[in-house]
């Protein structure tokens, strides 16, 4: 809620007295109606005051003039008036002047949430009455657009009582306006020119004729009206020019019989009035310009309609609203057409946000750029409105965040960036807050994005998210965050980071140069806990800029790596812990090129709260926290604290609990696991847990990342005896031959196949003669049938990347040119980023030597994938072989007679692979 209270001051003799006789004041409440709601506002406002006065000759600030220091405190913002005001007592009481307060914004102070969450609906009968009964010389009462849902006719007899002088009233949401407390404004209230009484409960329209002086009527969004009593009396009102019955159901007879009748009327508004619309379509020339009076609608041209009204003048239909078309020209003229803004901006922004089927012709013929032509009006609250407007009306899903792209769009086509931006840019702080806001949604549009950095919204947005006003620093963090999304919306894997294709490198980079990584940095440290708008949305910012490589080093160059920690650590709000483990879980995904994957797990308390994460109630924390774990298990500093902070018994009852969850939580929870396992007692550990079951369940998965990522797992769990002997037992062989030789995913049947020949190459035979269960016995199965499945689908798999043609040509042939070829066709590219251990590369050396001539083929052609030339990890696969000798046994393997021709050629090209790493190395 925004609540502004503006006093006209004048001196009498130079004692700085209240003239009350003399005195204009108005006060203004309003709260925010925009699609993420602000926090209570209060501002205090004076017109005029202040002076002038020549300075002394001495430039000392003990003795300056009272009008040199007012006039000075005028040019500060509030924060800082306040602040100088301390200085000393005269500063103090000179601070303290009326005629400085023209705006006093408390929603960025540190509201509790019931406070916030009031607004406007917080009021009662007895504040309003206080606030009458203090300013009896007011003018002008404006509340909303939040329902006064606890003001009743009592406190609008109140308000009649007090403010004789009162000119303009308009309420949004009033319980009742019964006949006693409307007939009372008109007895006590001569001046009363213009009442609103917007989306009210009930309205005694009859009472309303009653106010002889008014001029301006709306009651947009009553509807318990009856059109017939009220046509017919407000048409006898003597000074009536217009009257606006938007979003109600006004039937075309009122509207006839208000044209007919009113000698005075000049202007209705029906906008979204369904009855009146359809008249319109089967009549189309009902409403038009009857008797010199003008009907909007939604259907009519509005701009053409409203250049009606200047009679005498030329005027553009684009320049309607122009007020210089209109200021101090004709009074009258001036003020229907600032009163026409006001309830527009009203009307539009209620529409927007109900946002009704049918409009898109409305919104982009004319809705856009009528909207514009508001941001321009001198009428500081309704420039705000149509800001908020714009930001409401181009969102179709509040919860996705999805955007029209056209209405987005045709915002832009028509200027509307440049008018957003120079908005933002303006001193005030309720302004740049609704202008970031619109900025922001209108930037989940790429195209809007671009168009945004081109004008150098970047920069004024990175400017704004350092504003100590809390609504301003959010709208703008929400900015960022949409400047910064990538076409992909999920966290960065390791194998992903080559393949992520970001919106723009452009967009991240002028984030980064603009200081806005910083910036968003510091809004984390400088707000609490509890203020969750901004924190999510700097959160998120920070998330998508980490997922850029150059970008992630800035933000732990920032300290983004302690702040978003920090908040993992104490923040209660799941929305703002999703984005901080998602932030987490992106700058550990580039252990490759930098040190931020170690930096958070060295972090303190970073992988505790990551692990106590993964039990959240909300799926989406659970999902991010197991993606930042799954990155972080890449360090094995950080695998080995992830296991001490409890982490494998939480990771292994998060793949239990997520069997019926989303898909993205599944292959969380699957690569965190798979990522641990990569120890011999993580392994072990997980084995023992349970995690076979879940991870075999997760394995039989359609879609193909889930079951991909499980199979993984199992490759490393399989790699111990214990471990494959579980898998069996739990009828994984089944599950694994069908992954091997039907999965879509070539990553998952090699890591299938793979699991296959570990759990199947001799080592497990010694343990399943004693079993793994504590009775020493293990589950009836049969280990040589399960045995024989595999073996057959494993040699499956090997020979659908082989051609025998091909193969025999390669296999007698000295030239390398046959085996690049064959190399070429049988690369696996994602086989690139896997790396393997020096135990692991032994295992398959190992198992070039087995008796059972498939798996020999199958371990050749896995080295042949760990040492492919520009492989990620290929140099480092080829140092392992080197050191376990392997190159005599690939010798052996390719010059076997009883081998086949797939292990002789793959070993062929392994030693092919070895010899090309040998020569780099020795250069």
């Amino acid at each position: 809620m925004t609540r502004r209270v503006r006093r006209r001051l004048c001196k009498d003799g130079g004692k700085g007295k209240d003239v009350a006789a003399d005195e204009e004041r108005e006060l203004v409440s309003c709260s925010s109606s925009s699609r993420r709601r602000g926090g209570l506002g209060v501002a205090v406002a004076a017109r005029g005051g202040g002076g002038g006065g020549s300075g002394s000759c001495v430039v000392d600030w003990r003795t300056l003039p009272d009008d040199t220091v007012l006039q000075l405190f005028g040019r500060l913002n509030y924060r800082d008036r306040a602040s100088m005001a301390a200085a000393c007592r005269t500063w103090r009481d000179l601070g303290a002047s009326p005629c400085l307060w023209s705006a006093l914004d408390l929603r960025a102070h540190r509201c509790d949430a019931e406070v916030v969450a009031d607004g406007c609906r917080g009021l009662t009968d007895a504040t309003l009455a206080v606030l009458a009964a203090r300013h009896e010389s007011l003018e002008s009462l404006q509340i909303g657009p939040d329902p006064l849902e606890r003001i009743s006719s009592d406190a609008l007899r109140q308000v009649a009582f007090c403010c004789s002088r009162l000119r303009r009233l308009r309420l949004s949401g009033l319980r009742d306006a019964d006949e006693d407390a409307i007939g009372a404004l008109a007895r006590y209230c001569p001046l009363l020119e213009d009442v609103a009484f917007l989306d009210c409960g009930s309205v005694d329209e009859a009472a309303i004729a009653g106010i002889l002086s008014l001029r301006f009527l709306s009651v947009a969004g009553c509807h318990n009206l009856k059109w017939a009593t009220a046509s017919t009396s407000w048409a006898q009102l003597p000074s009536l020019v217009a009257v606006d019955v938007s979003r109600t159901d006004v039937s075309p007879s009122a509207i006839s019989r208000l044209i007919s009748h009113s000698k005075t009327l000049k202007l209705i508004c029906t906008l979204n009035c369904k009855s009146v619309e359809e008249e319109q379509a089967h009549n189309p020339g009902a409403f038009s310009n009857s008797k010199g009076k003008l009907v909007l609608t939604i259907t009519s041209h509005i701009f053409k309609s409203v250049v009606s009204l200047f009679p005498d003048k030329v005027v553009k239909e684009n320049e309607v609203f122009n007020e210089c078309n209109w200021k101090g020209k004709d009074n009258a003229l001036g003020d229907m057409m600032s009163w026409l803004e006001w309830i527009l901006s009203q009307t539009l922004l209620r529409i927007a946000e109900s946002n009704p089927q049918g409009m898109d012709d409305f919104w982009l013929q004319q809705g856009a750029d009528m909207l514009l032509s508001l941001v321009k009006s001198s009428q500081e609250d309704v420039q705000e409105r149509a800001a908020t407007t714009l930001a409401t009306f181009v969102v179709i899903d509040d919860e996705s965040a999805n955007v029209d792209a056209a209405r987005s769009e045709a915002v832009m086509r028509v200027g509307g960036i440049p008018m957003l931006l120079d908005l933002a840019r303006c001193s005030r702080e309720s302004a740049q807050s609704e202008a970031a806001k619109a900025i922001a949604n209108l930037s989940v549009n790429a195209k809007v994005a671009k168009a945004v950095a081109d004008e150098g919204g970047i920069t004024i947005l990175t400017n704004l998210a350092r504003s100590m006003n809390r609504l301003v620093a959010e709208e703008a963090a929400g900015g960022l965050w949409n400047l910064s999304v990538g076409e992909e919306h999920k966290v960065v894997t390791p194998w992903m980071l080559n393949t992520l294709i970001a919106m723009s490198d452009v967009l991240l980079a002028a984030i980064a140069a603009a200081g806005g990584i910083k910036a968003l940095v510091d809004l984390i440290l400088r707000w609490p806990a509890g203020t969750d708008g901004v924190l999510e949305r700097a959160a998120g910012a920070l998330a998508n800029l980490a997922a850029d490589d150059k970008c992630s080093m800035e933000v732990a160059k920032a300290g983004g790596v302690h702040a978003l920690v920090m908040l993992a650590r104490s923040c209660k709000l799941e929305g703002v812990l999703e984005q901080a483990a998602r932030a987490l879980a992106n700058l550990a995904a580039h252990g490759d090129n930098n040190n931020n994957n170690a930096a958070v797990g060295q972090e303190a308390g970073a992988l505790e709260a990551l692990v106590q994460l993964t039990s959240s109630q909300n799926e989406g924390v659970r999902q991010e926290a197991a993606g930042a774990l799954w990155n972080l298990s890449f360090d094995d500093r950080n695998r080995e604290g992830i296991a001490a902070a409890g982490g494998v018994e939480a990771l292994v009852s998060l793949a239990q609990e997520c069997l019926n969850a989303s898909e993205g939580l599944q292959e969380r929870a699957a690569g965190a696991l798979w990522g641990l396992s990569v120890s011999e007692a993580n392994s072990m550990a997980i084995g023992q847990e349970g995690g076979v079951a879940p991870l075999l369940t997760l394995a039989q998965s359609d879609v193909e990342d889930v079951h991909e990522t499980a199979a993984g797992a199992l490759w490393n769990l399989a790699f111990y005896s214990g471990n494959a002997l579980c898998i069996v037992e739990e009828g994984g062989v089944p599950i694994l031959v069908r992954l091997c030789s039907s999965s879509g995913s070539k990553m998952a049947r090699f890591m299938s196949a793979l699991a296959l020949a570990y759990m199947f190459d001799g080592r497990m035979d010694e343990v399943a003669l004693v079993g793994t269960s504590s009775e020493g016995s293990s589950k009836s199965v049969n280990v040589e049938g399960a045995r024989r499945m595999a073996l057959k689908h494993i040699q499956t798999f090997v020979l659908t990347f082989s051609d025998p043609q091909v193969f025999t040509t390669a296999s007698t042939s000295s030239a390398s040119a046959a085996l690049s070829q064959i190399a070429d066709a049988v690369f696996i590219q994602e086989a690139g980023h896997l790396r393997c251990s020096g135990a692991e590369i032994a295992r398959f050396v190992a198992m070039l030597r087995n008796p059972a001539s498939i798996l020999r083929a199958c371990a050749a052609f896995a080295l042949l994938q760990f040492t492919i030339p520009g492989g990620r990890h290929a140099v480092h696969h080829a140092g392992l072989l080197q050191k376990a000798g392997a190159a005599r046994v690939l010798r052996a393997a390719a010059a076997a007679t009883t081998a086949s021709i797939e292990a002789k050629v793959f070993a062929r090209i392994v030693l092919r692979n070895l010899e090309h790493h040998q020569t780099g190395t020795s250069t």
